[in-house]
């Protein structure tokens, strides 16, 4: 597929996906949620094993475009396409086994803020800086964010965050929990590539079955979270992954894990 809104890339088994709507700030339109959701389709139906999203430019991605929000002739409808094209997009994400990084180049609002809270590991520039935003422009969160932001940093400084618009900077989005790493700007996408790579080598079927225990650990009973774990450990054990890593243990060898 030729994208007007995304920049993708696939090598061995990493799949970078770079916003590239520079000159709007990587700003979301129905044209990059569309592409968003095939991207998100062709990571699983290619098998990808890590997938790094990013931004080009100065800027992760700075939230909606607000102009073509403003421009559409029935608003409620396109909003709500638009969002259903993007939540979907996040849901494939998030459903398939490959981890994704989010490597948050420069700002990150409203919908990028969002964006960038949907990966299982978030990098971020010094450079970088976190803002809801949304309710600066009358509007209430997507993409996301409600479900995350309460889990990483707790009920009462998410309030915060998405009531005031609260500014954090990249040390205090990771103070607050809400970044993995910061790491110095030239080095975001070389670190973002390496931890890729290590996970693309890695046993990529236990890479979604700990996403998807993690996804109830703050909804499940301790009851239902143990059963869910043993159901999942016992599905590894019919994995390539599974029994090649317990004998490659025993034997004192490196595993060669093959993702399945």
């Amino acid at each position: 597929m030729n994208y007007e809104t995304l920049i993708w890339q696939m090598a061995d088994g990493v799949v970078e996906i770079t916003m590239n709507r520079p000159n709007n700030a990587n700003a979301l339109n129905a044209q990059m949620a569309d592409e968003l959701f095939e991207a998100a389709c062709r990571c699983e139906a290619e098998g990808a094993r890590a997938i790094i999203i990013t931004g080009a430019g100065k800027m992760f991605n700075a939230g909606g475009d607000l102009a073509e929000f403003s421009a559409a002739t029935n608003k409620p409808a396109h909003v709500t396409r638009m969002a259903a094209m993007l939540h979907s997009a996040l849901a494939r994400f998030a459903h398939q086994n490959a981890p994704v990084i989010t490597a948050v180049n420069g700002a990150a609002g409203g919908g990028g803020f969002s964006l960038a809270l949907a990966g299982d590991i978030i990098l971020a520039s010094e450079k970088a800086k976190f803002v809801s935003a949304y309710t600066a422009s009358g509007l209430t969160p997507d993409g996301s964010s409600t479900y995350f932001l309460a889990k990483y940093v707790g009920l009462l400084r998410a309030k915060e965050l998405m009531l005031t618009n609260r500014v954090l900077t990249a040390a205090e989005a990771q103070d607050w929990g809400l970044v993995t790493r910061v790491v110095a700007p030239e080095d975001l996408l070389n670190e973002a590539r390496a931890l890729a790579a290590q996970f693309a080598n890695g046993p990529t079927q236990a890479y979604g079955g700990v996403k998807r225990l993690l996804d109830s650990a703050y909804t499940a009973s301790l009851e239902s979270q143990m059963d869910k774990e043993t159901r999942s450990i016992a599905a590894m054990m019919r994995t390539h992954d599974g029994p090649h890593g317990i004998d490659s243990f025993l034997a004192k060898q490196k595993p060669v894990f093959k993702g399945e």
